[in-house]
């Protein structure tokens, strides 16, 4: 039997960066999520004159901190790049998006 779609974005973040572009963005953001174990499954990013943004969705499943500690984690990395980071749960981001 197929598995609910809401069990699926159950271990699912949306991450979302947003600042002045710089050398460095993906990669901080990608070593913070293999140090704690979040698979990315997908990535987008963009550039609009100076302006970067990215969303990436992550898989915490295989992950060893809790989602708490993963979030303050990319928040930590964001204030280092002087970023705007958000990381919310795909199933609160999916209903916050089909109301």
């Amino acid at each position: 039997m197929p598995e609910k779609i809401s069990n699926k974005s159950e271990n699912k973040i949306i991450i979302t960066v947003s600042g002045v572009d710089q050398i460095g963005i993906v990669a901080k953001v990608a070593n913070v999520l293999a140090d704690y174990r979040v698979n990315i499954e997908d990535i987008k990013q963009s550039l609009m004159q100076d302006y970067f943004v990215m969303f990436l969705l992550g898989d915490i499943s295989q992950a060893e901190k809790s989602f708490k500690e993963i979030k303050e984690a990319i928040q930590k990395a964001g204030e280092e790049l002087g970023m705007e980071i958000w990381v919310q749960k795909k199933q609160i981001f999916d209903r916050m998006h089909n109301v």
